[in-house]
């Protein structure tokens, strides 16, 4: 027999007899190994999403029914489930919408000249303006600035808007805050006739129509991924985190995506020579957890984009606290009981729109240095009153036995259970704590009525 193939005469050489039919097969197989991969993408067209009339394509720089440049293009576009939806810049937004005198305006929500920032519309944004600042501070920043005082009511009534137009998307939705939720749309494809990515790509547009307020999606394949993707691409952004990108994804980021890792906790990693995805993956899980402990082993999967956590309709609500971070450590006393009490104040008014009542309330210090410095105690009865929550919260940073400098304070309240049994009984020691009960649900009564700020402790204006 001749020869087959004349520049492999080191493979298939022709003293040896040599099956024609064999070696077609071995050359297919040898091509589809090689090339395969090579034309994957040329034989397979990318998905394209347009975001405005939901038309998909697969060729073009605009949409082919309404010539529209806005799209999301991904391999993986029709085939992850997991969704976190963050509405951009929720409080400002609603204010905007409601008085649209304020549509191009900067726009920041919070309290008076020495309150701090609740949260800031992207135009004060652009200015450095930035959630939790001191509102002296921002208006430096922003001088031309409206300030505007939250009004909980409406931001209530649009976020339950929002979820209602979720909940038409999927039976999974796992409310992170008023403005941000998970959803899983697994299986949903066979009831909407639509893949989860163009059911988001509605409800985005469902939310501008029907709420007037805008969000930013993030799609991928765990809840993680989810979040990070939905902050890639603010306001009105979408972004997808695929599975197959997602090692190379992380790699050079740093690990403040990850949710919780606060100032301190980047210290400790960069002293470890942590600062990217990349420097994690240099870990083994056993030294990540001798060095980290619990929070190890999570740094272990995130490295790799793991994240197991289901999407959860029912978590229960383990504990109600607020927090604030000082723009500067401060050790001043007056400062300090200020804050306590309106931190005492905001978990009360929490508690009581979830009619909600914590047995044990919590104090959470931070000092300047990062020292973490946390006490509690436990009430003979449950409490949902800002009086209680304050005295106890104060007694515990009576007791805490530092004098700072602080840059964090925090106040909570756990071990919830139904208000329906929540200060019944008057304190025995404390006479007067009836008194101030029925002052304080007087005073809830009318600020219900005429406004949140109709009645202000002196305490409140430290």
């Amino acid at each position: 027999m001749g020869k087959v193939i004349t520049q492999r005469d080191e493979q298939f050489p022709t003293d040896k007899k040599c099956d024609l039919g064999a070696v077609k097969v071995i050359f297919h197989v040898a091509t589809l190994i090689v090339v395969a991969p090579l034309r994957a993408p040329y034989l397979d067209p990318m998905p394209i999403l347009c975001r405005d009339c939901l038309t998909t394509y697969e060729v073009g720089t605009r949409c082919t029914a309404c010539r529209s440049p806005r799209k999301i293009s991904h391999p993986e576009l029709f085939d992850l489930t997991i969704a976190h939806m963050d509405c951009d810049a929720f409080y400002a937004s609603v204010e905007k919408r409601d008085n649209p005198e304020l549509a191009d305006k900067p726009v920041i929500i919070g309290g008076g000249h020495r309150g701090v920032v609740s949260t800031a519309c992207y135009v004060a944004r652009i200015k450095g303006v930035k959630s939790a600042m001191p509102m002296f501070q921002a208006l430096k920043l922003c001088p031309e600035a409206i300030v505007v005082r939250p009004r909980m009511d409406a931001y209530v009534e649009a976020s339950r808007a929002i979820r209602a137009l979720m909940d038409e998307l999927t039976p999974i939705v796992e409310p992170l805050s008023l403005d941000e939720a998970f959803m899983d749309l697994t299986g949903t494809a066979r009831l909407h006739g639509a893949p989860p990515a163009v059911m988001l790509a509605r409800l985005i547009k469902r939310m501008k129509t029907e709420v007037g307020l805008t969000g930013s999606i993030g799609l991928s394949h765990n809840k993680f991924l989810a979040k990070v993707a939905s902050d890639l691409d603010k306001p009105r952004g979408f972004s997808v985190i695929g599975k197959a990108e997602t090692t190379e994804f992380l790699r050079p980021k740093s690990v403040r995506l990850i949710w919780g890792i606060g100032p301190a906790a980047q210290d400790s990693l960069s002293a470890a020579g942590i600062r990217t995805f990349d420097d994690l993956l240099r870990w083994d899980r056993r030294e990540l957890h001798d060095r980290f402990g619990a929070t190890g082993e999570r740094l272990y999967a995130l490295a790799r984009g793991e994240d197991g956590r289901r999407i959860s309709t029912n978590t229960p609500v383990k504990g109600i606290s607020k927090e604030t971070t000082f723009h500067e450590d401060t050790s001043d006393p007056d400062i300090l009981d200020g804050h306590i009490w309106r931190l005492a104040e905001q978990v009360s008014d929490r508690a009581k729109a979830k009619d909600m009542a914590g047995r044990v309330v919590n104090l959470k210090l931070k000092t300047g240095d990062f020292k973490q410095i946390s006490k509690r105690q436990s009430l003979h009865h449950p409490t949902q009153l800002a009086d209680t929550i304050y005295r106890t919260a104060r007694s515990l940073f009576d007791q805490a036995g530092s004098k700072g400098p602080f840059r964090l304070i925090g106040v909570g309240i756990s071990e919830l259970g139904s208000a329906a049994d929540a200060d019944r009984i008057g304190d025995l020691l404390d006479p007067n704590a009836g008194k101030r009960a029925k002052a304080e649900a007087a005073a809830d009564k009318i600020r219900e009525k005429f406004g949140k700020d109709a009645i202000i402790k002196g305490r409140a204006l430290r």
